[in-house]
Parts: structure tokens; sequence; C-alpha cells
């Protein structure tokens, strides 16, 4: 049976309870795994929230194709930007910039020092064999390439790409269906995340010398594969001033999504969760050591200090900023000229604003009232209008 003619599991709809799921990089949602305060938030309005693997109903594909109506995604950009296009119609509630470009890495011995010494050298492209979802790795590979070749006068011609396929299946491994998990840290204690090679599948080519040069994440990826003393980095989009390169890895912008049936038919679980992450993000801001801590259980930062100096300058409370969508349409224009997506939309359309206005409202007016309550002999209510 091929990939596409395999059945998706999901658990039956149940507006009192709204899954989540998390991307391995930063974000809110991956501190507040720890925190524990958007199940808060739900449990004010008598909602169940949980990690959607926390249910041996639900497949893993929810993650790619946001097959749930009662899910809320926090990730990278690629697959919602699919979702949107090609499969269904979501909602976007939320962004955070989350600046990591994109490298090409070398052997450390080789005589490749600037991109101009890959002219007819072996470029690594990976091919997912996985159809049911779209293949995110490839496009962030494929992007930055395209992005570092332009900077310098190059095209994909002056190389030889060798593409690579991989079956990209751990999704459908009986060992990963068969436990449930409690949040995103489970699976990556399962998958000994900064070093299964399944999340970066082009350097064991690299090191077998089957090509010259692969792609790799900045910061992330880029300082574990540092570390061995095996592998070097020539360029890398960070060292550039032209903000619009970030698209490339799929966190500039990062986003959060959720299904058109929640946003229309349940706004206030929308509301709930934007509360939280808003909550949650400015924690994190003000104690970044801390969230570093965290966040180095779920992303691919060397270790907690690496992590610490990948987010001290970023901004984790979600945002729906004229900067970030233009990153959104950039990163969309791209796929859809290269044929990773199918269909247009327009992301000024995709996005949806009230929802992050009303939940900031209502975290100041319930501020008003807390303050006001250790002040006056009854709390005030704020009038926001």
């Amino acid at each position: 049976m091929s990939n596409e003619e395999k059945k998706f599991s999901t658990a039956p709809l149940n507006w009192n309870e709204v899954w989540y799921t998390n991307c391995p990089m930063v974000s809110a949602g991956n501190v507040d795994q720890e925190l524990g305060w958007c199940q808060e938030e739900y449990k004010k309005i008598g909602v169940e929230y949980a990690y959607f693997r926390h249910s041996l109903e639900n497949d893993w594909y929810p993650h790619y194709v946001h097959n749930l109506d009662n899910l809320i995604r926090f990730g990278g950009l690629y697959p919602p930007v699919h979702v949107h296009a090609d499969i269904r119609r979501t909602v976007l509630l939320g962004t955070t910039w989350i600046p990591e470009g994109g490298c090409i890495a070398v052997r450390a011995e080789d005589p490749i020092y600037r991109m101009e010494d890959l002219k007819g050298k072996k470029v690594a492209l990976s091919k997912s064999l996985n159809a049911r979802k779209v293949d995110f790795y490839r496009i962030g590979e494929h992007m930055t390439i395209d992005f570092l070749l332009r900077l310098h006068d190059m095209t994909m011609d002056d190389l030889e790409i060798v593409e690579f396929a991989y079956p990209d299946d751990w999704y459908d491994l009986p060992e990963m269906r068969a436990v449930a998990m409690n949040n995103p840290s489970d699976l990556f204690l399962r998958r000994d995340l900064k070093y299964d090679l399944a999340f970066r599948p082009m350097e064991t080519a690299l090191l077998a010398g089957k090509v010259d040069a692969i792609w790799t994440g900045s910061k992330q990826f880029q300082h574990l594969q540092e570390a061995t003393g095996k592998i070097k980095i020539i360029d890398d989009l960070m060292r550039y001033p032209d903000w619009t390169l970030q698209v490339a890895y799929g966190s500039a912008p990062g986003v959060i999504t959720c299904t058109e049936a929640m946003a229309n038919e349940h706004p206030e679980l929308c509301i709930a969760y934007l509360k939280a992450m808003i909550k949650v993000g400015r924690w994190a801001n003000e104690h970044k050591h801390a969230a570093a801590a965290i966040l180095n259980r779920q992303t691919f930062y060397l270790d907690v200090e690496d992590t610490y100096e990948g987010i001290k300058h970023i901004d984790l409370v979600p945002n729906l900023s004229a900067q970030s969508l233009k990153g959104i349409k950039i990163a969309k224009d791209w796929c859809l000229s290269h044929g990773y997506i199918k269909n247009d939309f327009d992301v000024n359309q995709w996005a949806a604003p009230q929802f992050l206005e009303q939940a900031a409202k209502e975290l100041i007016a319930e501020q008003w009232k807390k303050v006001t309550a250790a002040k006056l002999p009854e709390a005030t209510a704020l009038q926001l209008g």
C-alpha cells in the first residue's frame, strides 16, 4: 500500500478538548509545556488541553496536515503554508520571528572556503518519499541553496545537484505509534533529538564523500555538527543584513494556526490559547536563561548555553506584524514558484488579528482587576471599548 493510500487515524471530534502540537523549535508553546499556563487557561472555561499524541487514536499526521478540527499548531512555516494552499483552509493566529537562516556545510578538511568553490561540485538535496505531507526539509535546503547562490551571482546550474531519497517513515513505525506521550519532550527523549540523523539525513552522505556540500540550519544543527570536528560552514544566511533571507529555515516566522471550524464556531478556544502564549512569551523574555533550559530539551542547539545565545535577543510573544506577514508571503511565493504548493492565497486574508487583539484585551482587564482588588474595596472592571 502506498503512502497516499494509507488511512489517517484521528480521535473523534470533541469541542470540550483541545489538542496541541509543537515543532522542535524556539516558541512560547515549547516553553509552556513545562509551565502549564495554557492548560490553566483552558481549565477556566472547562476544556481539556493535551498534546495530540496523548491519545493513541491520533497518528502523527495532524502535525503535518492539520486533520483534527480541534488542534492548534505552533511550529515551522512550511507545513501550514502547504495545508492552507492545498489541503484545507486554516486560520493564522500568530507568528514569532526566530531568525535561523540556513548554512552550507562541507567537510572540515576539504579546501572549500566560499560558495564560488562549489562550482561543479556535488551538493545534496534530500527528497522525502512520504507523499502524505509536504517535504519541508527539502524546502529549507532548496531555498537556502537558491538564496546563497544568488548572493554570489551563481545559479543551480553551477552545481551538480545530487538527490537523496529517504523513506521518511518513522511516523508509521509501531514503536512510535504504540506509546502515548504527554508532551513533545516525550517524543524527543525517545528519538535522541540532538543526535538522531533522521533530523539531518544528508550529513551521512557528506561524511561518506558522496557529496561535497549539504544544507544545515544556522545555529540549530550547525553547532552540533561543528562540534564533531568533521564539518565546517562556508556560508550562512544570517551573515547578511537582508532580513528576508531568514525565511528559508521556516522559523522566521514560525506560525500558530487553527482550523476555520475552531475559529468560526469556538473563538473562545483560540483566545484562551493566545492569552497563555502572550503570558508565557513575556515570562520567557524576562527569564531567558530559564527559558533556554526548557527549550534545550526540544531544539537542535548544542546545549543550554548555546540555546540562550540563540534566543537572548528574540521576542517570544506572538504577533501578527507587517514584517512577519511579508516574510510569509515571500516564502509562500517561493514555494509556489518552485512547485512545493499548487495553489496561491492571500497572506493578509489568512491572518486573523482579532483573536490576538481580544486575548491581549482580556489579559489587561484581568490584570487591572487583580491590581485594583488589592487597592480598593471592590475590584473594578477596565472598559476597553
